[in-house]
């Protein structure tokens, strides 16, 4: 579990599967951390080196002051494979983990192979929603938006039929540093990637959610409709489509990469 340094921020890692073989990184979603991949990892370390982190921020990883910028958190992936010796790798991000995955695509394409963007999209649809997010943060912690931020991840179904895995998430959630949401909350509100998605040339998937509130079914579409060649899934998921679909995630995300 190494801690690596990125620009002076400690980033935690964890490091799963033999050493020979493909490496896949994973990156979290606002208001999660690496466990958010727990299923994957554990069904996935047999053919691949699995490589999960928090980012800064969130969960062991460290909590600097200011704006985290998209720029910023992709920057961190790039420190972490500098850092691991690791050329290239597969990156398999969601929501924020997939902006950060766009912007590696964009702007470092050299240090991937196959790039998997889950419940995400280029642009924030509303800057003022995350204002006012940052500012209820500010003033009563991470924790007051647990429920809204439950029912937006999952459907009614699964909230009713997961009790542990909700109770999981919410822990995991309120538990986020408020400094790092807050970090993150003005980096998504302020990116803007439509523009550059065509320049992607990396074998793409992306994964979205039929009942996704978050990041629609139409913010998917309009990232497949940039990128040439790509494949898009739609899986009977809302946001955090890996944790409500784990089968149906992890048997699309290896045969993606398993394919050609």
């Amino acid at each position: 579990m190494p801690f690596i340094d990125a620009d002076g921020t400690p980033i935690n890692v964890e490091i799963e599967g033999k050493a020979d073989a493909p490496v896949l990184v994973f990156s979290n979603s606002l208001g999660t951390n690496l466990h958010m991949w727990d299923e994957q990892a554990k069904a996935l370390a047999g053919r691949f080196r699995v490589v999960r982190y928090d980012q800064r921020g969130h969960g062991k990883s460290g909590v600097p002051d200011g704006v985290y910028s998209i720029e910023r958190l992709s920057r961190d992936v790039i420190a972490i494979l500098d850092a691991l010796e690791i050329r290239r790798a597969h990156f398999c991000g969601l929501s924020m983990g997939g902006m950060t995955g766009m912007w590696l695509a964009c702007n470092a394409p050299d240090r991937l192979e196959k790039l998997v963007l889950a419940n995400t999209a280029p642009r924030s649809q509303n800057p003022d929603l995350w204002n006012a997010r940052i500012r209820t943060v500010r003033a009563k912690g991470v924790a007051a938006l647990a429920d809204t931020a439950i029912n937006v991840w999952f459907t009614k179904e699964f909230r009713e039929r997961e009790p542990q895995k909700i109770a999981w998430v919410r822990e995991m959630f309120s538990a986020t540093p408020t400094q790092g949401y807050i970090g993150c909350c003005g980096g998504i509100r302020d990116m803007d990637q439509r523009w550059a998605l065509s320049q992607i040339r990396l074998p793409t998937l992306i994964i979205a959610g039929r009942h996704d509130n978050a990041t629609p079914l139409s913010a998917s579409e309009f990232i497949a409709s940039r990128i040439a060649g790509s494949e898009l899934t739609v899986l009977d998921a809302a946001h955090i489509s890996n944790v409500e679909q784990p089968a149906r995630f992890t048997a699309t995300l290896e045969e993606f990469l398993l394919q050609g």
